[in-house]
């Protein structure tokens, strides 16, 4: 197979895979990641879940196919260890992410004492804490899910480098032009603005925000929901450079 993809870029649930239809998995998005890994192309499932929720996910869902990386909680980067069962970290990324987020964290005390304030006080979200540290949170719903967003925009005027997530491809230096991604919600955004992927992409139950975000980079929606939908748009990018076997 000749492809212009040499790195997929893939959420987990709600992309690759399905909650709340059947089949959970699509057969066909399966075969076709399989036969581009083949052909030499990167696979990374990038979620927000942690390491053990992503391999519970992949036994659960019984997954016919590994991929090369993960990205987990949204930055960290793991790889298959030598004994093919552990995932270890890829590289400094992991330590220098935590690095940086650490004196993030202490420098933005105020902005995120405000965040936290504002959120126990006039919503009824979640605050999810990892140890002592902020690590995200969990609203009731898109409408105030919006208003915390806007609240959290006008607090970090003074700190623009706190943000709500970071995505990167760059350990691999696989040249734009050769990434492809796909998700469907608030925290894919970042991979599908075409900024660090030039094949975004998303399943058409993508919530409308990331289909905008996608229609704005030149990316492709998909008619299909989830995995089809995968599968629909790696075909669209495969064709700019016909598949041959």
């Amino acid at each position: 197979m000749h492809s212009p993809i040499k790195l997929l870029s893939i959420d987990f649930d709600g992309t690759l895979v399905s909650r709340v239809s059947e089949p959970v998995l699509d057969v066909q998005c399966m075969e076709l990641i399989r036969e581009l890994q083949r052909a030499g192309a990167v696979w990374a499932i990038n979620t927000g879940r942690s390491v053990d929720l992503l391999e519970s996910g992949l036994a659960d869902f019984a997954f016919p196919i590994s991929p090369d990386f993960i990205l987990t909680t949204e930055r960290d980067v793991f790889r298959p260890g030598q004994n093919g069962d552990k995932w270890e970290p890829f590289g400094d990324w992991n330590e220098r992410c935590a690095r940086n987020h650490a004196e993030l964290f202490s420098s933005a005390n105020s902005v995120l004492a405000e965040v936290v304030d504002f959120v126990s006080q006039k919503t009824k979200a979640r605050l999810i804490y990892d140890g002592e540290r902020l690590e995200g949170l969990v609203a009731e719903n898109d409408e105030e899910m919006q208003r915390i967003i806007e609240f959290i925009e006008r607090a970090r005027t003074e700190h623009p480098n706190l943000d709500y997530q970071r995505n990167t491809a760059r350990l691999l230096k696989v040249p734009r032009e050769n990434i492809f991604a796909s998700g469907d919600h608030h925290n894919d955004i970042s991979m599908l603005d075409g900024k660090v992927a030039a094949m975004p992409s998303c399943p058409a139950n993508a919530i409308q925000e990331v289909q905008d975000a996608v229609r704005n980079a030149g990316g492709y929606i998909a008619h299909k929901d989830h995995g089809a939908g995968v599968h629909e748009a790696l075909l669209h990018f495969a064709s700019a450079n016909p598949l041959k076997r």
